[in-house]
């Protein structure tokens, strides 16, 4: 449609294709690493020059290093100039003075190849990162410190912090990957949130101390770049105080000299086992982002801008499922999520078409009306402005610079020129697509992925290492296991006589345990009598369960087990977990009670399969069976199997399994929990973007397992003689176990004749531009396939979204045939949303394109 349109700058544009490549290829011949990065009140400035800039986080041990290279291309393709990750000191220092920064906790590596794809880094080092990370980040061996107290002015602790940040520093000094040394690092943030809800005033009068040190710290190690803290109002000069939440426009610095950054804005948020899957609609987050710029901030990160994955044992919480999704614009699995991706992209454009005239001024407010007000930017030849809608209810016209503009309600236009809109926060001109796990058998075929050769190891009930140890009374979980297991288990002997009044005629037993979480098993002679478990509002137990007692000797084995340890709050390193009781036996009948909380208890930390290493396949105590035992506690399944076909991005249904934890060729894919399922209410079909954003406002998934699928990621893999192992400690079937890979079942797009052009018509002079019109474009997200048949295409007023469009009242008879004709053997294809292409069904009336297609 566009072959042979003059740009404003006397370029002419082959297609839009062309814009994009030269576009792009503008950006890696032109990017050189700064040798100065300073900041004034308006902006970062790089080399002398105040710069408007969009950031996302990545976290690089929550995916693979062979995915890198492909998430921070699509982050910059999405528009961004800036990743930003945090430093993860449990994974790089797990043992004293013992460090790891191989394979995913390679931060180096990971940070030169932002620097090679020509974006800048933030690197967050905290050290403490919340971050839904376990422990917040700190190693456990720091709580057994003697004398320590974090995040406080205590003296051990601090010396613990700078020795590890100024190792960091180091490293990544000594790669010369500071700006300042002509690297892409630009930024660095010392501790983290410490400002937030009452945590600071929660530590008395040693938190400002602590805040002044840790800031004289960081900026003693003498990086040549900015530091910052986020949501920290009290941060000393020169550290910069940012804003973390899902609006910021609001926010104020703490000082006229610091420009306002944002350096989380959530895309969507966490996902618990237990809970519902959260999301956020793309319009509330570009409004939100809109907003902030309008308002006149000039640093934002997303976070995430890909979630990934909790690996292992690395989920905080706790209840923190191992999915970190986010409902990010790139998901777990590192594809793109449409449209969330492609409308932010657009915002980032038009963001970046103010950058001249925003970071040239501070912008002048003005109310426009009810809920409405403009932001200018202007000085000299240079002109943006932002019109916003924040009201919830209404559109709004409103009248600027003599000119009529529309607003849907919850939304910001971008006039980079103040006249012409080049995009709107409300209407998406990127397309959606819809896509679903396809499982594939766990039967042999020839595409691979059959699980075969299953073979399992029963775990003893109970005590079974020699490194059991015996202590009067009930000991808290964390202090006694340092969390080098999930697992620890209580066990006892309780002798009935035969003139108990347990046993006694008609008596009933109970047994009460009272446990400060996450979950608990209990065993009485070797039989698993009964369960109980806590959720991420409320992680203690209380399980009050009859049992059967026998005369003479009774065993009553407990297993506490975590679901990743605390990672956020005032004092959160103190929070305990396990059994602190009381354990009693009741007798129901008569009210007698035996308190077993004083008597002496046996410990074992951890299972004996981990002991003997289990996870990795190796060991000669695997034996098949006939049938396999399934639905039982307490066992380890193996199996073999080689790697499905292709290179889509691989996951594995657990449906059938129960709870435990998952081995592929050794690596833990993480804790499975396919039984712990979301309440049944609090979803809803779709979700208003209107109005504030909070964590339970938008849910989906309500009722049902809050996580069935698991990233095994394709890199861990061979092409035969793969080795997955299993420890699953409340019974299930592995045999219902089956790979999954995520195909595109749809690619919609619909647009008004409302709608601000493509952003990528920008440039294009004012004739053109009214010419081309709003236009809607479908492309399939595949470089190998082609648009093979349209689901829907209705021009009028349809109805629905994406996978549920219908036609509305006024329609046109020629919609089908000519989307059809336009798109049908094409990768891509664009329509103009005109009457002079479709025909005017209803005069008078604004017209939609509404189309589904599919690609092969």
């Amino acid at each position: 449609m566009m072959m042979g349109m003059k740009g404003r700058n006397g370029c002419y544009y082959l297609s839009v294709m062309l814009v994009y490549g030269v576009f792009f290829l503008h950006c890696l011949v032109m990017t050189s690493f700064a040798g100065n990065v300073t900041y004034d009140h308006r902006a970062l400035v790089i080399d002398g020059k105040r710069r408007v800039l969009i950031s996302g986080s990545i976290h690089y041990p929550r995916s693979t290093p062979d995915m890198w290279p492909d998430l921070i291309q699509k982050s910059k393709d999405g528009g961004l100039d800036v990743i930003e990750t945090y430093v993860f000191w449990n994974i790089h220092e797990p043992v004293r003075n013992k460090y790891d920064f191989e394979g995913r906790n390679d931060l180096i590596n990971f940070v030169k190849l932002v620097g090679k794809a020509g974006l800048y880094a933030h690197i967050r080092i905290g050290p403490y990162v919340c971050a839904e990370w376990n422990y917040g980040g700190f190693p456990l061996w720091l709580h057994f410190i003697p004398g320590i107290e974090f995040r406080t002015d205590n003296e051990p602790f601090k010396a613990e912090m700078k020795r590890f940040t100024a190792k960091i520093v180091d490293m990544i000094k000594q790669e010369n990957l500071y700006a300042s040394q002509g690297g892409p690092v630009i930024l660095s943030q010392i501790e983290n949130e410490y400002g937030n809800g009452g945590i600071e005033s929660s530590y008395g009068p040693r938190a400002k101390p602590y805040v002044n040190w840790a800031a004289s710290m960081a900026t003693s190690l003498d990086t040549g770049v900015p530091w910052v803290m986020c949501q920290q109002p009290d941060a000393p000069p020169p550290i910069i105080n940012t804003c973390n939440g899902f609006y910021c426009d609001q926010f104020k610095t703490n000082s006229d000299k610091t420009p306002k950054m944002w350096t989380e804005n959530w895309t969507g948020w966490f996902l618990s086992f237990g809970g519902a899957v959260p999301y956020r609609p793309v319009e509330d987050i570009a409004f939100a982002v809109a907003r902030f710029f309008q308002r006149g901030g000039t640093f934002q990160n997303y976070y995430m801008y890909h979630g990934g994955t909790n690996f292992g044992r690395t989920t905080g919480g706790p209840f923190i499922a191992t999915s970190y999704d986010y409902d990010a614009p790139l998901d777990e699995y590192g594809l793109i999520r449409q449209p969330k991706w492609g409308h932010l992209k657009d915002l980032h454009k038009a963001i970046k078409l103010c950058e001249a005239a925003m970071v040239a001024t501070d912008p002048t407010i003005t109310s426009l009306g009810s809920n409405t007000e403009a932001s200018v930017y202007k000085t000299g030849s240079q002109c943006a402005a932002f019109l916003a809608n924040f009201g919830t209810q209404s559109d709004a016209s409103v009248s600027f610079n003599g000119n009529s503009y529309h607003l849907p309600p919850w939304s910001v236009s971008i006039l980079p020129d103040c006249k012409n809109v080049a995009l709107n926060t409300a209407k998406i001109n990127s397309v959606s697509t819809i896509s679903k796990f396809v499982t594939h058998s766990s039967e042999a075929d020839a595409s691979g992925g059959s699980l075969s050769g299953w073979t399992s190891i029963n775990e003893p009930a109970g005590i079974s290492s020699d490194n059991a140890l015996t202590k009067t009374g009930l000991m808290e979980q964390i202090n006694t296991t340092a969390d080098k297991s999930d697992y620890l288990w209580y066990s006892l002997s309780v002798n009935v006589k035969n003139d108990e009044p347990f046993l006694q005629d008609g008596s009933e037993t109970a047994l009460h345990v009272e446990s400060l979480g996450h979950v608990l098993h209990t065993f009485v002679n070797g039989k698993l009598s009964g369960s109980g478990k806590g959720n991420s509002g409320n992680s203690k137990v209380s399980i009050e369960i009859p049992v059967t007692l026998v005369p003479g000797k009774n065993k009553i084995d407990l297993l506490s087990v975590t679901v990743g340890l605390q990672n956020y709050g005032a004092f959160f390193d103190l929070k305990g977990a396990g059994i602190t009781g009381p354990v009693q036996l009741k007798g129901f009948k008569n009210g007698s009670t035996i308190d077993l909380s004083s008597k002496q208890w046996t410990y074992q930390v951890g299972l004996k399969g981990e002991e003997s290493g289990l996870s990795n396949g190796g060991s000669s105590l695997w034996k098949s069976q006939s049938a396999l035992p399934t639905n039982q506690p307490l066992i380890w399944y193996k199996a073999n199997f080689d790697a499905p076909a292709g290179d889509t991005p691989l996951s594995m249904d657990f449906t059938g399994m129960g709870k435990g934890e998952a081995w592929v060729n050794g690596q833990s894919i993480g804790r499975f929990w396919p039984t712990y399922s979301a309440p049944n209410g609090g979803c809803t079909g779709s979700c208003n973007y209107r109005g504030s954003y909070n964590s339970n406002k938008c849910l989906k998934n309500c009722g049902k397992p809050s996580q069935l699928l698991y990233h095994v990621p394709r890199s861990w893999l061979k092409s035969s003689g793969n080795v997955l192992v299993l420890f699953e400690e409340m019974g299930g079937n592995p045999t219902k176990l089956s790979f999954a890979t995520r195909e595109i079942q749809s690619v919609c797009s619909r647009v008004s004749e409302a709608h601000p052009l493509p952003i990528d018509m920008w440039d294009l002079e004012d004739d053109a531009r009214k010419k081309a019109g709003p236009t809607l474009s479908l492309e399939c997200p595949h470089p190998d396939k082609v648009i093979s048949s349209i689901k829907f295409a209705s021009f009028g007023t349809p109805q629905g979204t994406c996978g549920s469009f219908s036609h509305g009242r006024c329609r046109s008879n020629h919609a089908l045939s000519v989307v059809k004709k336009a798109c049908i053997g094409s990768k891509r294809c664009n329509l103009g949303v005109s009457i002079n292409v479709f025909g005017d069904p209803c005069i008078g009336v604004t017209k939609s394109l509404a189309v589904e297609a599919s690609c092969t």
